[in-house]
């Protein structure tokens, strides 16, 4: 039996996330296979020409799970009955910007979104915050949105744990999948403390090991990983003069169901006001 469409809300659709992010949505990335999706794409008037654009880039692409697409700049129309909000939209972080450079001007952006989510969204919604700095941003979202429950409202800082991966399998010349167990504690800001001391490697044809001995350089672990981590958004932005886009669709393309379906770790955010690690293991969710 075919399964009822999901609707799924992605405001800011018309920017470099959005763009991203929007096709893999449509093809089963995020929801499965096998699961059919009608696609709400909100974004400011200055990208109406754009964000139209896009709708027909998903048109032409003729999706199999994509039944239709909404794209609107009126956000109590973009949140009409969603069941998932992906909240990528929001004043875009420039080269010499910190993450909280940008707080005074999303909050406005994030106090408008939440309350037409409030009226208009599907009484069980879950919302996933992406722009900067999104754990604030997550926290606004839910004081103005205050009957969806705490627990649907997340922020996903999987980047972070993504970009301690590379670094990782990049020094060790391995590849990321066989890197495990890193933790990111702390905010998504150049502030967070990317930990190894959990984290193991299986080398090629050998036993799964700790990091630390591994890699066999502490001072290295210590410092220069820490801070590339910290600041891998700033460089790339230095890089590109553009703010991390194809990292960015990667992480927030595949949330709650999508890391659900099988034994993985991830990082996410939620509403203790701090960042867990969590692994799925025989169906149970451990917080560590």
């Amino acid at each position: 039996m075919a399964k009822e469409p999901v609707r799924v809300l992605v405001t800011g659709a018309a920017g470099q996330i959005g763009y991203a992010l929007v096709p893999m949505i449509a093809r089963g990335v995020m929801l499965g296979s096998d699961q059919p999706i009608i696609l709400h794409m909100l974004d400011i008037e200055p990208a109406t020409e754009a964000l139209n654009g896009v709708k027909m880039e998903l048109v032409d692409a003729a999706f199999p799970l994509l039944i239709d697409v909404v794209a609107t700049t009126d956000a109590m129309v973009a949140c009409k009955g969603v069941n998932i909000a992906v909240m990528v939209g929001g004043f875009p972080r420039k080269e010499g910007m910190e993450r909280k450079d940008v707080m005074s001007k999303n909050v406005s952006i994030y106090k408008a979104q939440a309350s037409a989510l409030e009226k208009q969204a599907a009484p069980d919604c879950k919302v996933l915050v992406v722009a900067n700095p999104a754990n604030t941003n997550a926290l606004i979202l839910k004081e103005f949105a205050p009957s969806i429950p705490e627990k649907n409202i997340t922020c996903l800082t999987r980047l972070d744990h993504n970009r301690a991966l590379g670094q990782l399998s990049e020094r060790l010349k391995i590849h990321v999948g066989q890197v495990k167990n890193v933790i990111i504690w702390g905010s998504h800001s150049s502030t967070q403390y990317p930990d190894v001391n959990h984290a193991t490697v299986t080398p090629t044809n050998s036993e799964e090991k700790p990091v630390r001995s591994v890699v066999a350089d502490d001072n290295w672990l210590n410092t220069e990983f820490i801070t590339t981590v910290q600041q891998r958004g700033a460089a790339i932005i230095k890089a590109r003069k553009l703010s991390s886009a194809l990292s960015a669709a990667r992480e927030h393309g595949c949330p709650w169901e999508c890391i659900l379906m099988d034994h993985m770790e991830f990082n996410l955010a939620l509403s203790t006001h701090s960042q867990l690690h969590v692994i799925k293991d025989n169906g149970q969710l451990l917080r560590g």
